[in-house]
């Protein structure tokens, strides 16, 4: 099963996700957000043997146990060539350094026999680490962002993103904690597993 360890946004960060989802509404688009699939950074993604969950939960549950929570800052949109639309997160030291926590925590009890996916023929770039880790976007290729829409076919689109260039999504939050569930082939949450509050910083 795809299992997604993922960092929970704190409320200013979530509204503006809720703001793209409005705005984008006005275009005729629905996004996860508004499908009432709750808003997350993804930290490590990929497949694990079902027996596996139990042994996954206790090990990042040690792992994450003192965690603070740590700025998370939304800065724009990012619109790939196959449609998606993420709003972007930066990629402060702390976040990277949470990510890379939450990657050698799990790794171990991943299935080792996943294939790449077709689309990462386009990014031979990030083949080593699926290999070494059995996801494309860790380490040097995390990429935090929070995903709006996949494989979006409406022309509204264009015109959010001629929006989106003049005013982008800005917002500053936190990491108010870390979670773990099953997900969907477009990184959406089937089923929570887990969720781990993070220590509010002063």
């Amino acid at each position: 099963m795809s299992i997604d360890i993922y960092a929970i946004p704190s409320a200013p960060v979530v509204e503006a996700v809720a703001k793209a989802s409005r705005d984008l509404a006005k275009h005729g688009m629905t996004t996860f957000h508004a499908k009432g699939q709750a808003a997350h950074v993804t930290l490590y993604l990929t497949r694990f043997p079902a027996d596996a969950e139990a042994r996954l939960k206790a090990a990042v549950a040690d792992a994450v146990k003192d965690c603070r929570a740590i700025p998370l800052t939304v800065e724009g949109t990012q619109r790939t060539a196959s449609n998606w639309l993420f709003l972007r997160v930066d990629r402060s030291p702390a976040l990277q350094r949470l990510a890379d926590l939450v990657t050698l925590t799990a790794e171990p009890f991943r299935d080792h026999a996943v294939s790449a996916p077709a689309w990462m023929r386009d990014y031979p770039e990030k083949l080593p680490a699926f290999e070494r880790y059995g996801s494309p976007n860790v380490f040097m290729q995390f990429d935090p962002h929070l995903t709006l829409l996949a494989n979006e076919t409406s022309p509204g689109l264009a015109a959010f993103m001629a929006e989106a260039e003049k005013n982008p999504p800005k917002a500053t939050g936190q990491v108010a904690g870390i979670g773990i569930g099953v997900v969907d082939a477009n990184g959406q949450m089937v089923k929570t597993l887990a969720e781990f509050p993070c220590a509010k910083q002063p």
